[in-house]
C-alpha cells in the first residue's frame, strides 16, 4: 500500500487462471492481475515472485514514476546492487527532489527483475515525477510520493483527516497490539502450502477483500492526493490492456488495489488530471542505505528493521539459526566471548518464547529477547550495537557507471576513485598528513565539497593530537541525500573545482558582513581555489575599508591569521592576504580602547572573547611574518606586537573599561612577559580594593584567572595573587555575596579537579611567613613559596640539558 502500509491483495483471478493453477500448469492471465503489496515487505516480495511464476503475465506494471522506464534495464546490470533509489529532481530547482527507494526485498524490485529476466515488458504507472514534484502534499509524505517536498499546512478552516494505517487497523481487528508482529505472523512467517502453485494467488485475493473493506470505511485514508495518482494508474492500465490484452500484472501498494479494480470512465479519470502543475524533471538511479529505509530515520518507508527483513528474504532456510550466527559473529568482532553453545541456547530460547506466545515462528522480538538473555547477559549496551549494525544495518547500494548523472557527480566519482575515498554508509574517521600529495588532495576535495554544501565530511579532532597545521582529521559518512546536494551544486559548474570557485566568487560578491568574507577567504585557501582568491580579496578589501565597527574587525582577523598559516602549509601565495590582515590589526589597535567603555555584562563578555581572538591572531601574524633565524626586533610584525601590547596596557589601566576586559588584558600582558609579577599584583590589588563594587571585582577575577586560560595554576604558583583573591573574597559583604557567587562559581568550576584541590589546601593552610619557603619550615606548602629556591633549580638544570639534546653540559650546570 502507499506509504509502505499494507500487504498483498488482488482482485480474484479468473476461473481459467484458477483452474490452471489448480492443475499445476503455467496459466495465461486472462484478466489484469492486481498484486497489492507492502513496500519493502519480504513476504510480499516472495508472494509476488511466486504469483508471477505461476501466472506468467505478458507485461508487468509497477507503481513508480514513468520517467524511470528508460532506467529499468539498468536493474539487470551486474553492477547494480540494492538498496538503490530512483532520484527525480526539478531541472530548474534541483533541491526539489524525490526518492523512490527499492531494496532487494522490495516487491517492486522483485517484479522488475523477474520481468527483465523473462523478457517481459515492464513499466512504471504512477503519477509522473513532472507532476508529483510540482504538487504539494497537504498532510505529509508517503512512499512513492516525493519525500523531498515540504508538507504544505492545511488551511485553518479545513478539517484534517487523520492518516489511516491499514496494517494497524487489520492488526487491531485480529487482536494484536503490535502491527509489525501481526504482519510477521500472517505474512513473513506464513508456511508455504503443499501445492505452492495453487497457493500463489490466494494471499492477494484475501487481502484485496480486506483493502476493499477498509477503503469503504475510511475513503482515501487521509491522503486526498491518492485519487489523482489512482486515476493516472487506471489510465496506464487501460493503455497496457489495449497493447497486451488482459495478461497484465500490476504490482502496487495494496491500498490502491480497490481503486484500480473500480469501474470508472476514461473521461472521469482525465478530469481528475486536468490542470496539474508541471516542472521539468530528470531522473537517475542512486545508491540507498538500509538506514534510510528505517522509519526512525525520517523517511516514512514503513519498516523499523530493514536489516532483519533483508535477512528473512535472503535466508534459504533456518532463518533463526542463521540470524543468531550473524549476531554471534558481530559480537566476536567486538571482542565479546560468544561460543557455539551460546548460539544453540539462544535459538532454543527464541523458539520456546515463540511457542509460549503462540507465534508460528520466532520473530524479531523473540530473537532479541533471546540474544539479550544469552549472548548479552541481560545488558542492553551490546544489544544497541546489534540493533544498529544488524537489525537496521549499514548496507550501501551501488549503481552502474552507465546510470545517468549530472557532470558534477561524474567528476566527484572520478575524484573519489582517484583518491581512493570510497563513499560508505558507516561513519569513518580519516586522518590526513598534508605534507603528502594524496592527503593534501583529499583535503582539498573535502573542503571544496563543504563549500558547495555537500556535507560528506566534517572536520574532527585530530586522532594524532598534533597541534601542527599539517594534520587534519575528518569524519566521513555518505548519505543518499547528498546526491540531491550534488545536483543542486551542479548549477555552479561541471567539476568540483570550477563549481566551488564559482560559488565562492558569488558568495564574496553577495556577502554583507566582513566576517563572512574572511571566512570565505579561509575556505578558499583550505580548498585550494586560487582562481577565486582575487575576487574574494577584492571583496575583503572593500568590506574592510567600509566597516568601522571594531567588533566586526575583531571577528574577522582570526580567520585571516589562520588563513595565512593554511597558506604556508599548502604553499599558497598569501601576500595580499597578509597586507589586509595587517591593516585590520592596525585599525583594531586604534579603535579597541574606546570600544571597551560603557558596556553591559553581555557586551563586555563578547568583547573579552574578541580580545582573546585578536591576541591569538596577532601572535600568528607575528610568527608567520618573522623569517627563520631573523631578529624579531627587525621585522615589521614585531612593531605590531608592540602596538598591541600598548593597547593591552591601556585596557588594563583604565577604570572605565569593563572589569572582565581589564582582568584579561592584565593576564595577557603577564603571560607575554610585558608585565612583571609585582605590577600584576598591584593591578589586582587596585581592582579588588574595598572601593570597587563586588560585581566589578568578580568580573575582573574572571577575566584574569577564568576559563581554560591556566589561571588556576597561576594562583597555585603565585601565592601573592592567591592571597589577594582570598582577602577580597572573605571581605565581600554578606548582602552582596549572593550577587557575585554565580560569577565566581563559573570562574573556578572550570579548573581541573587537581587544581581546585591544591587551591583549597593552600587557602586552608593560610599565608606563609616571610622567607618560610626558602627556610624549609613545615608551614610552607611543598614545592611552593614566595621566593625562588636556587639550589633546587640548579639540581634540575643538567636533566633539562639532556632532555633538550645538548651534547655537552655547561660546567656551571654541573658545578
Amino acid at each position: 500500500m502507499s506509504g509502505g502500509q499494507v500487504t498483498p491483495s488482488s482482485t480474484a483471478p479468473s476461473s481459467t487462471a484458477s483452474s490452471a493453477a489448480t492443475t499445476g500448469a503455467a496459466p495465461a492471465v486472462t484478466g489484469p492481475l492486481l498484486l497489492g503489496v507492502r513496500h519493502h515487505g519480504p513476504g510480499s516480495a516472495r508472494a509476488v515472485r511466486a504469483a508471477l511464476d505461476a501466472a506468467r503475465p505478458a507485461a508487468v506494471l509497477v507503481e513508480g514514476p514513468p520517467e524511470g522506464d528508460a532506467l529499468l534495464p539498468l536493474a539487470a546490470d551486474p553492477q547494480m546492487r540494492p538498496p538503490v533509489a530512483l532520484l527525480a529532481h526539478a531541472v530548474d530547482d534541483p533541491g526539489r527532489a524525490a526518492f523512490w527507494p527499492l531494496a532487494e526485498f522490495s516487491p517492486e524490485w522483485v517484479a522488475i527483475r523477474w520481468a527483465l529476466a523473462h523478457d517481459v515488458p515492464v513499466r512504471f504507472i504512477d503519477l509522473p515525477a513532472t507532476h508529483s514534484l510540482a504538487l504539494k502534499e497537504p498532510h505529509g509524505e508517503q512512499l512513492g510520493d516525493p519525500p523531498g517536498q515540504e508538507a504544505a499546512p492545511a488551511p485553518a478552516d479545513e478539517e484534517v483527516t487523520p492518516h489511516v494505517d491499514p496494517i494497524r487497523v487489520l492488526a487491531e481487528t485480529a487482536g494484536y497490539d503490535d502491527p509489525e508482529r501481526w504482519w510477521e505472523d500472517v505474512v513473513e512467517h506464513r508456511a508455504p502450502a503443499a501445492d505452492a502453485t495453487a497457493d500463489a494467488l490466494a494471499p492477494f485475493t484475501a487481502l484485496a477483500e480486506a483493502m476493499t473493506a477498509l477503503r469503504e470505511a475510511y475513503g482515501d485514508g487521509g491522503h486526498p492526493r491518492d485519487a489523482v495518482r489512482e486515476a493516472y494508474m487506471r489510465i496506464q492500465l487501460r493503455t497496457a490492456r489495449k497493447e497486451f490484452g488482459d495478461g497484465v500484472a500490476v504490482v502496487c501498494g495494496a491500498w490502491h488495489v480497490p481503486a484500480l479494480a473500480a469501474r470508472t470512465t476514461l473521461a472521469a479519470d482525465r478530469a481528475l488530471l486536468k490542470g496539474l502543475p508541471k516542472v521539468k524533471a530528470e531522473m537517475t538511479w542512486v545508491p540507498w542505505t538500509h538506514r534510510r529505509l528505517a522509519r526512525h530515520s525520517g523517511y516514512g518507508a514503513g519498516i523499523d528493521s530493514p536489516g532483519w527483513y533483508g535477512h528473512l528474504f535472503g535466508a534459504a532456510d533456518r532463518p533463526v539459526e542463521r540470524w543468531m550466527t550473524k549476531v554471534a559473529g558481530l559480537l566476536r568482532e567486538e571482542d565479546r566471548f560468544v561460543s557455539t553453545a551460546h548460539v544453540i541456547e539462544a535459538v532454543r530460547l527464541a523458539e520456546t518464547l515463540a511457542a509460549m506466545r503462540g507465534r508460528p515462528l520466532a520473530g524479531l522480538s523473540e530473537t532479541t529477547d533471546a540474544v539479550r538473555a544469552v549472548m548479552c547477559e541481560g545488558s542492553d549496551v551490546p544489544l544497541a550495537l546489534i540493533q544498529d549494525r544488524l537489525v537496521v544495518g549499514e548496507t550501501l547500494g551501488e549503481v552502474p557507471d552507465s546510470a545517468p548523472a549530472v557532470p558534477l557527480q561524474r567528476d566527484l566519482t572520478r575524484s573519489q576513485r582517484t583518491l581512493r575515498l570510497k563513499p560508505e554508509a558507516l561513519e569513518k574517521e580519516l586522518d590526513l598528513d598534508l605534507r603528502k600529495d594524496t592527503d593534501a588532495a583529499k583535503s582539498r576535495l573535502l573542503h571544496r565539497l563543504r563549500l558547495l554544501s555537500i556535507g560528506w565530511g566534517e572536520p574532527a579532532e585530530s586522532q594524532s593530537r598534533s597541534t601542527g597545521t599539517f594534520r587534519e582529521s575528518w569524519r566521513l559518512r555518505w548519505e543518499p541525500e547528498l546526491h540531491v546536494r550534488v545536483a543542486e551544486a551542479g548549477v555552479w559548474g561541471t567539476t568540483v573545482a570550477t563549481a566551488a570557485t564559482a560559488k565562492a566568487e558569488s558568495q564574496a560578491l553577495a556577502a554583507t558582513a566582513l566576517s563572512e568574507v574572511t571566512a570565505l577567504a579561509e575556505h578558499c585557501l583550505l580548498a585550494g581555489l586560487p582562481e577565486a582568491l582575487p575576487v574574494v580579496m577584492k571583496a575583503l578589501a572593500d568590506r574592510a575599508a567600509l566597516d568601522a565597527d571594531v567588533g566586526h574587525l575583531a571577528d574577522a582577523l582570526p580567520a585571516l591569521a589562520r588563513s595565512l598559516r593554511y597558506g604556508d602549509v599548502r604553499s599558497t601565495d598569501t601576500a595580499a592576504l597578509a597586507e589586509v590582515a595587517a591593516g585590520l590589526a592596525e585599525r583594531i589597535c586604534v579603535g579597541l580602547p574606546p570600544a571597551c567603555t560603557g558596556l553591559d555584562a553581555d557586551g563586555a563578555e563578547a568583547l573579552r572573547r574578541q580580545v582573546d581572538g585578536v591576541h591569538s591572531a596577532i601572535g600568528l601574524l607575528v610568527a608567520g611574518a618573522t623569517p627563520a633565524g631573523a631578529e624579531a626586533e627587525a621585522t615589521p610584525a614585531e612593531g605590531l606586537r608592540d602596538r598591541w601590547g600598548t593597547v593591552l596596557r591601556k585596557l588594563a589601566g583604565r577604570d572605565t573599561v569593563a572589569g572582565v576586559i581589564r582582568g584579561r588584558a592584565t593576564r595577557l600582558l603577564l603571560d607575554e612577559g610585558r608585565l612583571t609579577e609585582d605590577e600584576a599584583a598591584r593591578l589586582m590589588g587596585l581592582a579588588l580594593s574595598p572601593g570597587t563594587p563586588p560585581t566589578d571585582a568578580a568580573a575582573w577575577i574572571e577575566g584574569f584567572v577564568g576559563g581554560a586560560s591556566g589561571g588556576g595554576m597561576l594562583l597555585v604558583h603565585d601565592e601573592r595573587l592567591l592571597s589577594l583573591v582570598d582577602a577580597w573574597l572573605t571581605g565581600v559583604p554578606a548582602d552582596t555575596f549572593t550577587d557575585v557567587l554565580p560569577l565566581l562559581r563559573r570562574t573556578f568550576s572550570a579548573y581541573e579537579p587537581g587544581v581546585r584541590r591544591t587551591l583549597g589546601e593552600l587557602v586552608r593552610r593560610g599565608p606563609v611567613p616571610e622567607g618560610a619557603g626558602n627556610a624549609g619550615t613545615d608551614l610552607a606548602y611543598p614545592g611552593f613559596g614566595p621566593g625562588l629556591d636556587t639550589d633546587r633549580a640548579d639540581a634540575v638544570e643538567p636533566v633539562l640539558h639532556l632532555l633538550l639534546g645538548r651534547t655537552s653540559v655547561p660546567a656551571e650546570a654541573t658545578a
